[in-house]
């Protein structure tokens, strides 16, 4: 057995997207510097590394969607590329020296708790070790969905996924079918449809499209926040602060929505002049009830002579002929899949055994539900970051990390103050009473009454992915461990260990 596989960490963060870089800086900041971060890749990004498809960019505001610990005064535009963001997660990992601790080429493969030894078993493909505290932060929006379409795989031609680009096939005079239309679809659409033969989009579902108000962040702007900080900081406030009013029509009243309907719908009656098509492209559900997507260049892209859209989703293949459920057929020379990931069936779950010898994938067969978003029954100290309910219909999720790292940095100090070799497991009755005000809250929001089906709806149609509240409301509920929630594990004592505690109350 090599030297890394009998290796020890006090964490391991899994991860090296936004989640997993911030837990190290929070580890860092916290005093503890005895851990490791698992990145199956080659390098860091996360998500921003793995969706590399034309036209990838942030739908919120870069000065919101960054660290609060780590300003970025010379965001390039409002609403920043994917090269950008890739950039500044590079930053912040040189930043505060985290490259020593992050193991590259490692994908975890099995973690498993070890109840004698109160700690985690963690197999990756580069080698085993053992940690006291895991970090899940792989993100729900890391392994992509492709539907199981009939003749799929008789395809002739080229078949991806919009987060598995393949950089070295040419779309030019290429028939291409892109399948989906969330939010990496409608800027793939407009990114490639001036350069493809024709492109053929299968619709399921239509998405609410408001208008991107991007534009180039001046240099004078960027001068003020690198000499004046505290604007920069004033800005992020500004961003935040609206979507926290806003958020109240989502969660509260629905009704309230139909105003940003009307804006959407003159969006697309700027550009979309054909009204059989208009017709195609209104939704029939409650604004906000799927992800709202901001595009100025979605709606005239499908405007032009070489776009098709097709009202139905694919249901066959037959060769290169594609078929729609609607019995529509349209030639193919490629199919690009912008049909998501999985977020409430996440394979990690698969690989992570508790301490009754279930996987958090069984665990969970009933749906997703963690205490307060990041601990589970019976997978003692080991939480994960964007977890069960944590996710947001309007704003940024750097706030829900971070708020998620101030749980952490707690978690990490009770069991600091507890002594010894303990563990802390989340009490079902505590996981039950988080989960029943999450759902319960949930009921009343755009999410579940608005009329549609949506990824945020797990298999049963509950409801386990977005947070029903403000984020400072997620912030407050975050603040600390309270060890009320939890049942507090020792290891057992040997005689040894028993001896010793003997002989140390003597000499005292």
């Amino acid at each position: 057995m090599g030297e890394r596989e009998r290796e020890h960490v006090r964490v391991a963060v899994v991860g090296s997207g936004f989640g997993g870089l911030g837990a190290a800086v929070r580890l860092r900041r916290e005093g503890v510097t005895d851990f490791v971060v698992l990145e199956r890749a080659g390098s860091v990004g996360g998500t921003w590394r793995d969706n590399s498809y034309p036209g990838c960019a942030c739908d919120v505001p870069s000065h919101l969607y960054s660290f609060s610990f780590a300003p970025n005064p010379d965001w390039p535009r409002v609403f920043s590329g994917r090269e950008h963001i890739r950039a500044y997660l590079e930053h912040v990992t040189d930043t505060f020296r985290l490259r020593p601790h992050i193991r590259f080429d490692s994908e975890v493969k099995r973690m498993s708790w070890n109840a004698e030894r109160l700690c985690w078993d963690i197999e990756t493909s580069s080698g085993s070790l053992s940690a006291d505290i895991v970090v899940c932060a792989t993100g729900p929006l890391s392994d992509p969905k492709v539907p199981d379409i009939p003749g799929l795989d008789s395809f002739p031609g080229k078949v991806f996924h919009s987060a598995r680009w393949d950089h070295d096939y040419d779309l030019r005079g290429k028939r291409v079918a892109m399948v989906g239309t969330g939010a990496s679809a409608i800027q793939i659409v407009p990114a490639v449809q001036p350069d493809v033969s024709r492109l053929t989009l299968f619709q399921r579902t239509p998405p609410w499209v408001l208008p991107r108000v991007d534009r180039a962040i001046s240099d004078a702007e960027r001068w003020l926040h690198r000499q004046l900080p505290f604007t920069s900081q004033l800005r992020r406030g500004l961003l935040w602060g609206i979507r926290e009013v806003q958020v109240q029509a989502f969660t509260k009243r629905p009704n309230e929505l139909g105003f940003v309907e009307q804006l959407a719908k003159r969006n697309m009656a700027r550009a979309i002049k054909d009204p059989a098509l208009r017709a195609k492209l209104t939704p029939d559900y409650r604004i906000g009830c799927k992800r709202i997507l901001l595009s100025s260049e979605y709606y005239p892209a499908l405007a032009q002579p070489n776009v098709d859209v097709v009202a139905s989703g694919l249901a066959e293949v037959r060769g290169s002929t594609l078929v729609a459920a609607d019995g529509s057929e349209a030639e193919a020379d490629a199919i690009v899949f912008g049909t998501g990931f999985h977020v409430t069936d996440m394979p990690i779950a698969e690989r992570v055994v508790g301490a009754d010898g279930r996987t958090l994938a069984e665990t969970w067969k009933g749906g997703m539900e963690a205490l307060r978003g990041a601990c589970v029954t019976g997978f003692p100290n080991w939480m994960t970051i964007i977890g069960p309910n944590t996710g947001l219909g309007n704003s940024s999720m750097i706030f829900i990390i971070e708020s998620q790292l101030n749980y952490l940095a707690d978690f990490v100090r009770q069991a600091d103050v507890l002594g010894g070799r303990v563990a802390l497991d989340a009490r079902p009755g505590a996981v039950r009473a988080w989960n029943h005000r999450v759902q319960e809250r949930m009921k009343r929001t755009v999410w579940n009454t608005g009329g549609c089906t949506s990824w945020y709806l797990d298999a049963s149609g509950r409801n386990t992915t977005i947070w029903p509240g403000t984020t400072a409301e997620f912030r407050r509920a975050t603040r600390r461990v309270d060890l009320a929630e939890y049942d507090v594990l020792r290891a057992p004592v040997t005689k040894a260990g028993k001896a010793a505690e003997q002989k140390a109350g003597v000499d005292a």
